[in-house]
């Protein structure tokens, strides 16, 4: 059975991922990168269920790329290109406009990356690649810090969807702020999907309950001792997620509430009790 089927909240399960003017039925956006074969990163993509992968423009020869690119065609995956090394607004630009006219699409990721030690986005070089790139009739996906006040800027730039780090990329680290990915879902108008740092399904299903519409992993599953495996754990994790979330979590308490209702209880002392 598939659990989006199931339950009396079965219809708001179905729900697409809504970006731009394109949907998708599963709300898991595998990256490519870190695969250490094509025949592996198949079976996962597979397994994962996604409908929808990354491509770093600038790490594929031209060999490489036909070879990835008639993969995803084959499975029925859209690719998005993202500017992944890139680390000034002009060569994210650049890299967008080479994309969009080698795979004729108008669907970037946008990354423009402070530094090598930390990966982490230059938010003033990441402002000014989405103001020019949705100038310039792009479809951007902004990755970006976790800063609720970032994500509200480029929203505001016209980006069609945010995507908060979760941890800088590569860590597994999980989510380091919840508090802020909360606050940047309870902020926006557009898609919210968590990127980076995600090492095991647990992260995948927190940030789903958090209420982010997707997720984007790429290392968590391709370098996972078993891809495939943690591929479908991922898979199941994302919509576990996005069910509790719909279902409502209990609200936290600092003290204890008893499961069981307290009217109707036999009075008496413990030795009566115990007779």
């Amino acid at each position: 059975m598939d659990i989006r089927d199931a339950g009396p909240t079965g219809a708001s399960l179905t729900a697409p991922l809504v970006i731009g003017e394109r949907s998708f039925g599963s709300r898991l956006v595998m990256g490519t990168g870190g695969a250490t074969s094509m025949a592996t990163l198949e079976k996962a993509l597979v397994a994962s269920g996604t409908e929808l992968t990354t491509v770093a423009m600038r790490r594929f020869g031209p060999t490489g790329r036909e070879s990835l690119f008639a993969l995803l065609e084959r499975l029925g995956i859209h690719a998005l290109p993202n500017t992944a090394g890139c680390y000034t607004a002009r060569d994210a630009v650049l890299t967008a406009e080479l994309a969009r006219e080698a795979l004729e699409t108008d669907w970037v990721k946008l990354e423009v990356i402070a530094d090598e030690d930390t990966l982490l986005p230059d938010p003033v070089e990441l402002a000014r690649a989405a103001e020019d790139l949705v100038g310039r009739g792009f479809v951007v996906l902004a990755y970006t810090n976790d800063d609720p006040a970032l994500a509200r800027r480029l929203e505001d730039l016209g980006v069609a969807a945010v995507m908060p780090a979760g941890a800088p990329i590569g860590t597994g680290l999980g989510i380091l702020n919840p508090h802020n990915i909360g606050l940047i879902v309870s902020r926006a108008s557009v898609p919210v999907i968590l990127d980076a740092g995600v090492g095991t399904a647990s992260d995948a299903c927190l940030a789903m309950e958090l209420g982010c519409d997707a997720v984007l992993l790429a290392t968590a599953v391709t370098r996972a001792q078993d891809p495939v495996g943690m591929a479908t754990a991922m898979r199941y994790a994302v919509e576990a997620g996005f069910r509790a979330r719909h279902a409502g979590r209990i609200p936290r308490r600092t003290l204890a509430l008893a499961s069981s209702p307290l009217e109707g209880m036999i009075a008496g002392s413990r030795e009566e009790d115990a007779l």
